[in-house]
This record gives structure tokens, sequence and C-alpha cells, in this order.
């Protein structure tokens, strides 16, 4: 009985440690993408270097609850900056089209068309259902090396992380955060699971898009 009763305190404590070692890998893999993509974010459009074409990352207009996703309106509102001010010539939005019903590029093509982004400067990518497939997607078929990545802050940093580590030349632009709310915590949270992941996928797993196909021609501003 006593033996029992060992090897079940043993058994807590290892999975106790494990977790515990598990939360520290991430702290120091958090820690580590912080501080390498920290130069290479930009939060004024006024500073930040002008570059050929923006890749925007997708995401839903809408909660599942209803309610209106701020991180979604602010990024549609950096882009529209960026291109306006001239520090782009050309947008290309990759999003999750995985059902007729559910399509993030088009949504925000409709809503940068109505900041006034021309529609013939705006290229879709249907395809970028993870941030790893958007990245790659954004050199392999749509043949961008050197531009900017437009989301927030928490996003943006693994995004950096991708591209770099893909040997691309990328900068990235913050949207406007929503700090503070229940959406906000959820997605940090949801981050720092989705940044071992990527480590996993880049270092061990080596993980490629789940979509290529044929190159496609981006319209750039004159």
């Amino acid at each position: 009985m006593k033996s029992e009763k060992l090897r079940r305190l043993l058994s807590i404590k290892f999975l106790a440690l494990l977790f515990a070692g598990l939360l520290l890998l991430l702290y120091i893999l958090n820690d580590s993408i912080v501080s390498q993509t920290s130069p290479f974010i930009y939060t004024d459009s006024k500073t930040i270097p002008s570059k050929k074409a923006a890749l925007l990352l997708g995401t839903a207009k809408y909660f599942a609850t209803g309610q209106r996703n701020y991180f979604y309106t602010y990024r549609i509102r950096a882009a529209a900056e960026l291109f306006k001010k001239g520090k782009v010539r050309a947008i290309v939005i990759s999003g999750d089209n995985s059902t007729k019903r559910y399509d993030e590029p088009t949504t925000m093509k409709n809503d940068l068309i109505a900041l006034g982004v021309p529609a013939r400067y705006i290229t879709l990518d249907y395809a970028g259902f993870r941030t790893l497939d958007s990245i790659v997607r954004a050199r392999e078929i749509f043949g961008l090396d050197d531009y900017i990545i437009i989301s927030q802050r928490f996003h943006l940093e693994r995004a950096l992380y991708i591209a770099h580590a893909r040997g691309h030349k990328a900068i990235g632009f913050v949207a406007k955060d929503i700090p503070g709310t229940a959406a906000a915590y959820r997605m940090l949270f949801r981050e720092y699971l989705a940044r071992g992941a990527a480590f996993a996928d880049l270092h061990i797993l080596y993980r490629e898009p789940r979509f290529l196909g044929k190159q496609e021609r981006v319209l750039y501003r004159q």
C-alpha cells in the first residue's frame, strides 16, 4: 500500500517537474524571439523604411460571439496608412479561406478598398491557414522577399521569427493593439503556445505550407 502511494507521489512530482520545465522552455523561447525581432519592428509609419509590398496577415472581422474584432480593424487601418503614405506599393493579404462561408482575404480587401486602397494593388492569398503558410507563400508564390509584415506586435514577433528563419528580409509594422481586454489575454496565452509550435515546425518537424502551387503576379503602383 505504501509503495503504491509512493509511486503515485513520484508520478505527480514528475509531471509537475515536466510541466515546469516546459513552461521554462517556453519562457526562454519567447524571450529569445522578442530580442531577435525587436530591431525589425516599427511603430511609426514616418520612420519605417519603404518597401515594395506589405504582407497583411489575416484574422476574422468578428469574434465567434459576434463582437467586432478590433485586431482586424486596426490591421486594416495600418495597411491603408502605409499604402497612402507611399511606404508600400502593393498589399498582399494572406488569410484563411477554408470554406465558402469563411473568407478572410476577400473581407479584408473590401475594407481596404473602402479606406481608399485601389483594388488593383491588392493581391489575395487564400491559403494562409497558418502564419507559417502565409510567410513561406509570400516568397514562393508571390515573389516577396524584402517586405513589411503587418499585424499586432505579439503576432509580428512570431511572424518575423519565421520569416528570418526562412531567409526573408522582412520588417514589421505594428497595428494598434487592444490591451487589457479578455480577447487580448486569450491571444497572448495562445501566442506563447504558438511560438513553441513555430520553433518545432522550423527546427524539428521542418513543416511546409499545406498548399503551394503556381506563382502569382503582384501588381505594384508606379
